[in-house]
């Protein structure tokens, strides 16, 4: 039937459980007017992306970009040439990261992996790490007890050297607090990197995972009590079942191609480097021409935008979401 869609109402990260039905299209993006007696509901600003580089810019070292956080997430954008100034310790979460662009090598005291676009790696809470990095660009996902539920492609392993033209050196070492946050630190000290490097003795395994399934379902590859990873493939995709998360809000990273984002709070064209969150509630849903593929984020807690906004969503019609459709029946 013309000017039906179908709408998915899910309840992640608490559990898989859904509730489906049919919905007239035009009616979700039309406001009815407020009681002149009473105020019901409020007046909602439009969604706000932000956007980051996926080329290398040469600069000096530079602390991490924050882009969203909150009490149980904490996202950020990075890009390095050579070493950190230190090894690194999370007191309190894991940390996540997925490379973007260049080539990095990890190493931990569980071992070393090298890392390269699209892999993804989960440092647990507690374990000393370094990085070294060839034009890298790299995001980081900072939460509680996370867990792989993806495809593992590589597990670390010990080395006598990391890296070409590694030598161990005396390093500093830096303990933090609040999910990784500047000025949250615990404790510093030097520390003997050769040593460091040997010496763990642990039961956990770093692995690396990668997105395999080309499929229109999210593919999850983290898992914790308060925030889900996963990324999502989509192919000419109409756009013609939405989402509400009734449980969470969901933060996208555009990875690759170009995406035309309908909410219920505006429309944007999202393009590879974008990063922006939709609130718990809102529906949603992605029409796109081609192939696009993006990084979804569902967190039960909040996790405010960091970042300066670098475009805003446009109000949405029906008339803008039929003719993104239409572009796409041009290339079937």
């Amino acid at each position: 039937m013309d000017g039906i869609v179908e709408e998915v109402i899910d309840s992640l990260p608490v559990d898989e459980s859904v509730v489906r039905m049919s919905r007239k299209e035009e009616l979700l993006f039309q406001v009815p007017p407020n009681s002149p007696a009473m105020t019901f509901w409020r007046d909602y600003e439009p969604l706000a992306a932000v956007h980051f580089s996926q080329t290398y810019t040469p600069s000096t070292f530079a602390p991490p970009r924050d882009v969203y956080c909150g009490n149980f997430l904490r996202l950020e954008w990075q890009q390095i040439q050579g070493r950190q100034p230190f090894y690194h310790r999370n007191a309190d979460v894991d940390e996540v990261s997925l490379q973007i662009a260049g080539k990095r090598t990890l190493m931990t005291e569980l071992g070393s992996l090298d890392v390269k676009p699209g892999d993804w790696s989960r440092i647990p809470v507690g374990i000393a790490h370094d990085n070294s990095c060839w034009e890298d660009i790299h995001l980081l996902f900072y939460f509680h007890a996370a867990a792989e539920t993806g495809k593992i492609v590589a597990t670390a392993a010990k080395r006598e050297v990391q890296f070409e033209g590694w030598s161990p050196a005396t390093v500093p070492e830096l303990l933090t607090a609040c999910l990784g946050t500047r000025g949250c630190d615990l404790a510093v000290s030097l520390v003997d990197e050769e040593l460091l490097l040997k010496t763990c003795s642990t039961m956990q395994d770093l692995s690396l995972q990668r997105a395999t399934d080309p499929g229109n379902d999210t593919e999850w590859l983290y898992k914790s009590q308060h925030v889900w990873i996963g990324v999502r493939q989509l192919n000419n995709a109409a756009g013609k079942v939405y989402t509400r998360h009734r449980r969470a809000d969901a933060i996208h990273y555009q990875l690759s191609g170009t995406r035309t984002l309908v909410t219920q709070r505006g429309t944007i064209e999202l393009v590879p480097g974008d990063f922006i969150s939709i609130p718990m509630g809102c529906a949603y849903t992605s029409i796109c021409v081609g192939e696009s593929s993006h990084i979804l984020v569902v967190t039960s807690q909040e996790a405010p935008l960091k970042a300066n906004a670098t475009k805003m969503a446009m109000p949405t019609t029906i008339q803008n979401v039929l003719l993104a459709r239409k572009q796409i029946s041009g290339n079937i």
